[in-house]
């Protein structure tokens, strides 16, 4: 089963669902992202920090070569690191990153955090981190419009079809729009019911950008992070609103989660080692809840934030 698709504001077509792959471990990578494809997937999440890209690539490379897909059925994205948004430092790490998957170009490639911090070369570390080579958090002073420039100078050369950004506000999202001569194609977001960020949604989605959830189970992908406030947060999985939907319609609530996302437009990108959930989690785009059932999930909204440098010891307060 394939995800239906999405068209972005740069014409190209996105999958609604895919398959995300922060925290998917170096030795395991390319065989994940490989029968993730032979599963149906064809969206694959990465960046510069989860440090796996060398070996998704290996995946896709393996799967293209077996037949299983070409590489324009699929949409690869991957993101700029806080350590290289000086102008100068963003086509060249963004051909490392494509040299690393094995790519040509990107079909998305996003701004990770509206954060930039002194640059580090990969020489020295890579990925690099939120440190800088003196092992202390620093900031750059580049601008963020100077940053988006050298994003859409990479459109301009053929190595990324779409940009966008991730883990921005509205404030910066309306900034952006201002000046951006390629504006932003999506826009990522932490997004689960215990944080429904319902203005920015509205706000992205009403200027045109594609908003892509991440983290859609909540404090579940933070447990062994051992962030505090998802230790003390009751999972998702099992409040009783979101089990008795999935009873009801006989799904998981793993499922009902991704549909509450992607019946509102949202785009999702989780991941899952098991096969029978890898499957389970594309098949959230079929069926309906009832508009009743999404306004109950909603109200579950509690403001609650897991993905928070704050909450990584690190004094950046962008949210």
């Amino acid at each position: 089963m394939a995800s239906p698709t999405v068209k972005l504001n740069s014409g190209h077509e996105m999958p609604l669902v895919g398959f995300g792959l922060w925290k998917v471990n170096n030795d395991t990578c390319a065989d994940q992202v490989y029968h993730a494809i032979k599963e149906g997937y064809r969206l694959f999440d990465g960046a510069c920090d989860y440090g796996n890209e060398t070996e998704a690539g290996q995946g896709v490379a393996r799967a293209i070569a077996d037949g299983l897909v070409k590489r324009e059925e699929l949409f690869i994205v991957s993101k700029l690191w806080n350590s290289f948004h000086d102008a100068e430092r963003v086509e060249p790490i963004a051909r490392k990153q494509l040299q690393d998957w094995g790519l040509e170009y990107f079909d998305l490639y996003i701004v990770h955090f509206p954060i930039a911090l002194k640059y580090v070369d990969p020489a020295v570390r890579y990925p690099p981190g939120w440190e800088s080579e003196n092992g202390q958090l620093e900031f750059s002073n580049t601008p963020i419009h100077e940053t988006w420039k050298a994003m859409e100078t990479l459109v301009d050369a053929g190595l990324a079809r779409s940009i966008g950004i991730s883990n921005f506000s509205a404030q910066l999202v309306m900034d952006l729009l201002r000046y951006a001569r390629v504006r932003p194609a999506t826009l990522q977001i932490e997004h689960h019911p215990y944080l429904t960020q319902s203005r920015l949604v509205e706000y992205a989605q009403k200027e045109g950008l594609v908003v892509t959830a991440y983290s859609s189970f909540g404090p579940l992908s933070f447990l062994e992070l051992e962030v505090k406030n998802a230790l003390n947060t009751p999972p998702l999985f099992e409040h009783e609103l979101i089990k008795e939907i999935a009873a009801k319609h006989g799904r998981t609530p793993a499922q009902v989660l991704l549909r509450w996302a992607t019946q509102r437009g949202i785009a999702v990108i989780p991941k899952s080692n098991d096969p029978k959930r890898l499957q389970q989690n594309l098949e959230v785009t079929g069926w309906d809840l009832e508009s009743s059932e999404l306004e109950k999930i909603s109200e579950l909204d509690r403001g609650l934030r897991f993905n928070d440098p704050l909450g990584y010891g690190l004094y950046v307060p962008i949210f």
